[in-house]
């Protein structure tokens, strides 16, 4: 491949100027797109020659889709990112209204488009605003996330890129909704959530869900995090649904309100507050920065996203457009294997998947599984290739309405169906590059003296590290994380995050199976407990410590 860019196919030669610059070495897409400070993506040339190398990987052979979640720097991005896909040949460009799009509201867009594919502008539940972060999402022509080999293609291209293209463009009206042209180019401004909705009400009984919502004595809350999702929860509960009221944090904003658009109980601290004080709503949830992630809660009562997936699949059958179509389920392998029980008991194929939404795609298209999550807090189906944290919120609604139970009752009664996985994971952030990557090849080192030993009383059955081989495309990926599995069906692993955009995350997840109903209720850090400390003596083999100095947990979730 040349240096040059490929000429442009869609706008005059005349408008396009090319523009030289030095290639960056720091490009390489994580688990979902590339993630960096927002000051990097403004160093001059960043942006624009990272959206070429994507360009040059991938040639535009139909309409774009382009959107994120209103994060700082994003209006300027698309703008920028308009003219690029001009002066690469884009036909048409398909565009949010005010550049508002959510990641799976996009995938459904490529999907219904038959388009080229999108560019969603977010670094997901990572902070925003001039000191935060922001991100360039790419998917595919099916709306999944871009494949690994894909990714790689593209960090290739952009260590070699010393020029992109650009048209010479006036900066686009994105404020309402219709087309105008740009020279050859035809610009779409879409509501971003008429589409997405109108999906939504296919899937759902959304009769049955406004009747919940009527239904005296019923509260719901809705935490948008000044997040993409606001627009499309009022949309959705508001307008469709006639709940009126329920949406907090409804407005994007470029900093995200100075909050964390993560949904855990601890960024979305006012719905917490709600849901665990005096007479609280009988329904809690929230989603993420770019709307792919989900928080449920009940009075009280927080579910755990490991769960949320397996509820998800055990009350399919009660889900107008899912019942009787179920194929399969997929899971990312540090997530607990509690969907692994009920796809047991159903006679459905559970695939384990590295982390990455990406790797669900195939086994999608193929038709190979219905339902897929991670435990951070991901669920989604075949109804787009992305997860979605609305489409996870009104699912749970649904089976509320069906089933005329609340979140609790909902949950005990799979726990005391199937049996618990009690999950936990522990965060520790910010730790120098070097020596954690040292110390996950120490663990790796261990793995074949292991198994037999104890640790911290744990018989070690057996332990591996994970790799992964596509039933579909035959694709292999390795190395994605070292796994101790441990006499009393517990399971500990270790692995290294793809998400961060500074120094190294490592993150341990905590899986322990509980068959005594009366055990059950206990809190989920209680029963990892003794995982918790078998982990901490396999990381005292391995001289963590002299690593990376004492390690605690930034965050339990």
């Amino acid at each position: 491949m040349t240096d040059a860019p490929a000429a442009a196919q869609g706008t005059d030669d005349a408008a396009v100027r090319t523009v030289s610059m030095s290639p960056f070495d720091d490009q390489r897409p994580g688990t979902s797109g590339l993630r960096k400070t927002t000051e990097r993506f403004r160093t001059p040339h960043y942006l624009a020659a990272f959206v070429q190398a994507i360009f040059d990987v991938r040639p535009i052979d139909g309409p774009v889709v382009l959107g994120g979640d209103g994060r700082f720097f994003g209006a300027e991005a698309a703008q920028t990112i308009i003219r690029l896909a001009a002066a690469n040949g884009a036909k048409r460009i398909v565009v949010g209204r005010n550049a508002l799009l959510s990641t799976p509201a996009a995938s459904h867009l490529v999907r219904a488009r038959n388009a080229w594919g999108a560019l969603v502008l977010s670094a997901s539940h990572n902070p925003g605003g001039a000191d935060g972060d922001f991100g360039v999402k790419f998917n595919g022509p099916n709306g999944a996330p871009a494949p690994e080999a894909v990714s790689e293609a593209v960090f290739a291209r952009s260590r070699q890129l010393t020029a992109y293209r650009l048209a010479g463009l006036p900066a686009a009206d994105l404020s309402s909704v219709g087309e105008r042209s740009l020279g050859n180019t035809v610009l779409e401004v879409v509501d971003p959530a008429a589409a997405y909705a109108d999906l939504m009400e296919r899937l759902f009984d959304f009769d049955r869900i406004s009747a919940l919502l009527r239904k005296p004595g019923f509260r719901m809350v809705f935490d948008a995090m000044h997040a993409v999702t606001g627009p499309y929860a009022r949309e959705i509960f508001e307008r469709r649904l006639a709940a009126t009221g329920v949406v907090l944090r409804g407005d994007p904003l470029p900093d995200f309100g100075g909050g964390h658009p993560d949904p855990t109980p601890a960024h979305a601290a006012e719905l917490s507050a709600l849901m665990f004080g005096a007479g609280p709503p009988r329904f809690g949830a929230a989603s993420d920065g770019d709307g792919d992630r989900h928080l449920i809660m009940g009075p009280n009562f927080t579910v755990n996203p490991s769960d949320s997936l397996a509820i998800i699949l055990a009350n399919a059958e009660l889900i107008p457009g899912y019942s009787g179509r179920v194929t399969g389920v997929a899971r990312s392998m540090p997530t607990s294997r509690a969907v692994d029980e009920v796809a047991a008991r159903l006679g459905l194929p559970c695939f384990e998947t590295p982390t990455g939404w990406k790797y669900f795609g195939s086994l999608l298209d193929a038709g190979r599984i219905t339902f897929c999550g991670e435990e951070s807090a991901g669920a989604g189906s075949d109804h787009v290739r992305e997860k979605d944290g609305l489409w996870a919120v009104l699912y749970w609604l649904n089976i509320m309405a069906a089933r005329g139970q609340g979140v609790v009752q909902v949950v005990h009664e799979h726990w005391a169906r199937f049996g618990r996985h009690a999950a936990q994971r522990l965060d520790f952030e910010g730790l120098p590059a070097e020596p954690a990557a040292v110390l996950i090849e120490r663990l790796r080192s261990k793995l074949d003296t292991l198994p037999g030993t104890t640790l911290a009383g744990r018989l070690v059955e057996a332990c591996d590290d994970f790799a992964y081989v596509d039933p579909i495309d035959g694709s292999e990926t390795a190395r994605q994380g070292v796994r101790l599995v441990l006499a009393g069906s517990g399971r500990v692993v270790f692995r290294l995050s793809g998400t961060g955009t500074s120094g190294a995350t490592l993150r341990v997840y905590l899986d322990q199976y509980v068959a005594a109903t009366d055990l059950q209720g206990l809190p989920a850090e209680t029963l990892t407990l003794p995982l918790e400390q078998a982990a901490r003596a396999a990381l005292a083999l391995v001289e963590a410590d002299r690593l990376l100095g004492p390690l605690a947990p930034n965050h339990r979730t």
